[in-house]
């Protein structure tokens, strides 16, 4: 086995975010220090609620979640239940949770763990930066404690998905976006942030037939079929229940994607993000100074990146721009697979595979 990377998660999840998880939780290289809880695809406290419950699913109430700020640091949260559905996870109801987030906050989560840990973590953002923002505000000395931070976010050379030029994660708290990337300015250049736009994401492409091979592959049954012409809300029959909730919070993507006009399809922004916090060498990369903007009437929320230095400043990012998406997507099917059918296994009292 690889060395394991140490990660602080801080998501808003989220049915992409969920299947990160998931996705982390299936690598044994992957250890999950804290999953934190940002605002952002729904309020924070649900946000947290998935993020127990997900965890509790899968048999790991030993890691910590905690839970972050309300809204961004200086407008009104914008959430998109019409997206992920008004509990973020799309047409899954997972077991209530019976475990509690932690008692710190995630800005304390950030500053404690990379306090204990100088040097070791990996921090990978899927959602907003309010939680990050708050933590660098606060001490700002964390960016150079920190062994790496990946981020999805941000749209380079290609359109936005929430304005014309605007990525949701950015969109939603711009300011806090600007923040992070003026103070990792400071970090040495081999540690610049990893950011991972729509450029790259929007090519994850996940269909019907990858869940159908997941199902496949854990052993559940009946295996999954999700089908254009099904009812709305179909919810999942099949035997595996991470298997199962997984089909259900997929499907509403699914249904998302194609009534906006982009096909029976969802785009798996946050899972290919969490393979690049482990392993950078599944994409290429660009170097650029990224910077927000903050105040244009039609171009609030875009990152901008300055490729040919005309600002002045130096690089602060490494921007990504092209991956192998089959073969990302052949690894994520093969891991959940092989962690769902552990976790039914354990579930049923037959005790880990062989």
């Amino acid at each position: 086995m690889s060395a394991r990377t140490s990660l602080i998660v801080d998501v808003d999840t989220g049915i992409d975010d969920s299947l990160a998880l998931l996705y982390l939780l299936a690598r044994d290289d992957a250890e999950i220090v804290a999953v934190l809880s940002t605002a952002g695809n729904v309020p924070t406290s649900q946000v947290a609620q998935n993020n127990l419950a997900w965890l509790e699913l899968c048999g790991r109430t030993d890691i910590e979640v905690a839970v972050g700020a309300a809204g961004p640091l200086s407008t009104p949260l914008r959430t998109t239940e019409d997206t992920h559905g008004p509990q973020g996870i799309g047409y899954a109801i997972l077991p209530a949770p019976t475990h509690r987030p932690s008692d710190r906050t995630a800005t304390q989560a950030w500053i404690d763990l990379t306090r204990e840990r100088p040097g070791e973590l990996v921090g990978l953002v899927t959602g907003p930066l309010t939680n990050l923002a708050l933590a660098v505000r606060a001490d700002p000395a964390l960016p150079a404690r920190l062994r790496r931070l990946v981020i999805m976010g941000g749209a380079f050379h290609h359109p936005g998905n929430t304005t014309p030029v605007a990525e949701w994660n950015i969109s939603v708290d711009p300011e806090a976006a600007a923040e992070v990337f003026a103070a990792f300015s400071e970090v040495p250049a081999d540690r610049t942030p990893i950011v991972c736009g729509l450029d790259v994401t929007e090519r994850i492409v996940l269909r019907p037939e990858h869940l159908r091979r997941i199902a496949e592959l854990s052993g559940s049954t009946p295996v999954e079929t999700i089908r254009t012409e099904d009812a709305p809300s179909t919810r999942s029959a099949t035997s595996n229940p991470v298997v199962r909730h997984l089909s259900d919070a997929v499907r509403f993507y699914f249904e998302f994607h194609r009534d906006h006009g982009q096909g029976f399809i969802a785009h798996m922004h946050d899972p290919f993000v969490a393979a690049v916090a482990l392993d950078p060498d599944v994409a290429q990369y660009r170097s650029a100074t990224v910077d927000v903007e903050t105040e244009g009437r039609i171009t609030r929320g875009q990152t901008v990146a300055d490729w040919f230095g005309l600002w002045g400043r130096p690089p602060n990012a490494r921007v990504a721009l092209d991956t192998d998406p089959d073969a990302f997507l052949d690894d994520l099917v093969d891991r959940v697979a092989t962690f769902a059918r552990t976790v039914d296994r354990a579930v049923k009292g037959s005790g880990p595979e062989a």
